[in-house]
């Protein structure tokens, strides 16, 4: 009994340092970085981020499949946006996607402040992160940040780094 103990208890150990990725293995995409101006010269580009760590790219896509009012996106409506994609040659490293991943759960289920009108006519660049259910097929995105005509960020403490850390992703992706 008393070498059962010290087993169990380095066990017990190595698993509760150990952080999992509370991410199912059917979801395709984890963040999107998305900027839609509707003025006279129409913009709609951004970046998606899959569950590999590739980062894909869209330039005024045809036929593109938006979120609903509540950021609901269907499997399909997700694949069929991902084949409008370019691949970038930008690859987020495991460890790093899977920092930034552990992140999703908590952002989603924290609030975001209230819009703010900032500007005119100068868009918007929203800063989503999704979660997938399976049951249902469906992906619920959640605002980490919004800027632009209207601003408002997810009030969790690791929002900030995760926009940031977006933010930095997209400056290294070409101009659109």
């Amino acid at each position: 009994m008393r070498s059962i103990v010290p087993v169990v208890l380095v066990l017990v150990a190595l698993t509760g340092c150990k952080k999992n990725i509370a991410i199912s293995n059917r979801q395709a995409i984890l963040f999107e970085f998305e900027y839609v101006n509707y003025t006279w010269n129409y913009q709609h580009y951004g970046f998606i981020i899959d569950n590999e760590g590739k980062v894909l790219t869209y330039n005024n896509p045809e036929h593109w499949n938006f979120p609903d009012r509540e950021l609901r996106i269907s499997e399909n409506q997700v694949a069929e946006n991902l084949a409008m994609c370019s691949h970038s040659d930008i690859r987020i490293p495991k460890s790093e996607l899977e920092k930034y991943s552990n992140h999703i759960k908590n952002i989603s289920s924290s609030k975001v402040s209230a819009l703010k009108n900032e500007a005119d006519d100068a868009g918007s660049a929203e800063y989503i992160c999704y979660q997938y259910s399976e049951s249902s097929g469906m992906y619920k995105g959640t605002i980490i940040k919004m800027e632009g005509d209207f601003t408002c960020e997810n009030l969790n403490f690791y929002s900030r780094k995760v926009a940031e850390w977006m933010k930095n992703i997209n400056s290294t992706i070409p101009l659109k």
